[in-house]
């Protein structure tokens, strides 16, 4: 027996994501639904969240948090994709779209069982791809670790790995966090 797979553009989707009680992920055409996070992912995106807002307030840059989708456009396809990450800065005056952000400077994934290795392998790929975007950071909920993608002027990656003695800093936005405050009211630093 064979089923069609439904495809939607973007447009549907983001039409449909409007009204939708769940959130779903947009992949060329195919729409996924998007596990509900667990406690600790929670405080760890806020503590984050709350931090780079109180730093960027007054500034030309926005912070967001899990229900702003960014959008990428796939080289070399007329595909489009949309993802939510857990928290999304952008400084471009020019992002001002509604419902997502194309361009942002950094983006923070907290790592949960259902979703690490789409944020370490299919998301790492794709964001990398935007052309704004300097750092792409993977925060462990279970154990004190960060791992940070950073572009340098050259346009190359690194990565570098942080545990319970670093601090976290973010140089595209000019802001060191410390694990006591990423980590506050889940992990006993």
């Amino acid at each position: 027996m064979y089923s069609p797979i439904n495809l939607f553009t973007a447009e549907e989707y983001l039409e449909l994501e409007k009204s939708s009680e769940t959130r779903h992920e947009y992949l060329g055409g195919q729409i996924f639904a998007m596990s509900g996070g667990s406690k600790e992912h929670n405080l760890i995106s806020g503590n984050i969240y709350s931090r780079l807002r109180s730093h960027l307030r007054g500034t030309s840059c926005s912070v967001f948090m899990a229900d702003m989708k960014i959008r990428l456009k796939l080289a070399n396809e007329p595909k489009n994709l949309f993802y939510y990450p857990d928290v999304t800065v952008t400084c471009d005056p020019q992002d001002q779209d509604r419902f997502y952000l194309n361009s942002p400077c950094l983006i923070i994934e907290v790592l949960s069982p259902s979703t690490e290795l789409t944020d370490r392998r299919e998301k790492l790929i794709n964001y990398r791809t935007l052309e704004s975007l300097q750092e792409y950071i993977l925060v462990s909920q279970d154990e004190i670790k960060i791992e940070i993608y950073r572009k340098d002027n050259q346009g190359n990656w690194t990565l570098e790995i942080l545990t319970q003695e670093h601090d976290l800093k973010l140089n595209s936005i000019g802001l060191t966090l410390t694990m006591p405050e990423i980590y506050e009211d889940v992990i006993t630093i």
